[in-house]
């Protein structure tokens, strides 16, 4: 009876052991515009502390609104930079509208945008850097929510909401704002001269989450330098979601020597690669993704939507992997 019950014991024990460290993960579930692929307006990701809070990471034009089943509840945005496919001037009118090459983005939301009334509906703080935090606290204002739900974070500062503690970082892109999320004289003035509202320098972000892991989000850039000096030395990054698009952020080999080179993850999930980049979930040979998979020695997710990756603390993809 003895050895049964030290056997029900160690058993018991081994159970309680795996079930506490699966619980201790981060999950992330990318919300693309096609259920099960790698799409051209993909950039959405929402990300799950293992105490619960729920990050969701330029809503852009996927996100089917406030409503849309996938997104439950929000307790974080973040916002790289204004332009319109994060910002979200129109979204698809149901799941899977379009092709996966151009989506169908038919609703326009503007010039309220995606974004806003995500957190506005959600009641979600608005983690914002450069001018954006201004801008957005009318903005989230005017649409029904409170000034108060949008924090401004500059570079070198912290804040935490939950268990995640939220950095900005650098990064090489531009951060104008389209006309169409304006109203009045000054709007028309600037679409009639082809300008957009200056909002400050763009950003990426660094997550750190309850569990221990840091993740470094890289917003649209290029290759720069803080990548090594800042987010490899100062944050120790080991998990990256990389944008990869090419022309207006970094092409899939410069995307793939800031990984290995600069910023030096133990993993990856690209993202943002402006393409239809998978059919029937397998990446499409010759696609700048499948340049970036064979490019980078870091082992390469690709960010199905719908599809939860969980990750451990040292950054190693534990459930949902390729």
């Amino acid at each position: 009876m003895k050895l049964v019950s030290l056997a029900i014991g160690l058993l018991t024990a081994n159970i309680l052991a795996a079930t506490a460290q699966a619980a201790d993960v981060v999950r992330i579930t990318p919300l693309g515009s096609h259920d099960g692929e790698f799409c051209a307006f993909d950039r959405a990701m929402v990300f799950e502390d293992p105490d619960g809070t729920r990050i969701l990471y330029d809503a852009g034009r996927t996100v089917r609104g406030p409503d849309d089943p996938r997104l439950g509840k929000i307790d974080v945005v973040l916002l790289s930079h204004a332009h319109a496919d994060h910002l979200g001037e129109a979204i698809q009118p149901a799941a899977n509208a379009g092709t996966c090459a151009a989506p169908d983005i038919s609703v326009n939301v503007s010039p309220r945008s995606n974004t806003v009334n995500i957190v506005v509906a959600k009641k979600a703080k608005f983690l914002v850097g450069g001018e954006m935090g201004s801008f957005f606290s009318k903005k989230v204002a005017a649409a029904g929510g409170e000034a108060s739900q949008v924090l401004l974070l500059r570079f070198g500062a912290s804040r935490k909401v939950g268990g995640v503690t939220f950095a900005t970082v650098p990064a090489a892109h531009t951060n104008g704002l389209d006309p169409e999320f304006l109203e009045g004289p000054y709007a028309q003035a600037l679409k009639e001269n082809g300008l957009t509202a200056y909002l400050g320098p763009p950003n990426g972000y660094v997550l750190t989450f309850s569990n221990g892991l840091v993740a470094y989000l890289s917003g649209d850039t290029g290759l720069i330098a803080d990548q090594k000096t800042i987010i490899h030395d100062y944050y120790k990054p080991k998990l990256a979601v990389m944008n990869i698009g090419d022309v207006y952020t970094a092409g899939p080999k410069e995307a793939a020597f800031a990984i290995d080179s600069l910023i030096e993850p133990r993993e990856v999930i690209a993202s943002h690669a402006n393409e239809a980049a998978t059919k029937d979930g397998k990446i499409i040979p010759g696609t700048k993704t499948e340049m970036f998979v064979k490019a980078t020695k870091a082992p390469v997710h690709v960010p199905l939507s719908g599809k939860t990756l969980a990750f451990d603390a040292s950054g190693a993809c534990v459930s949902g992997c390729d």
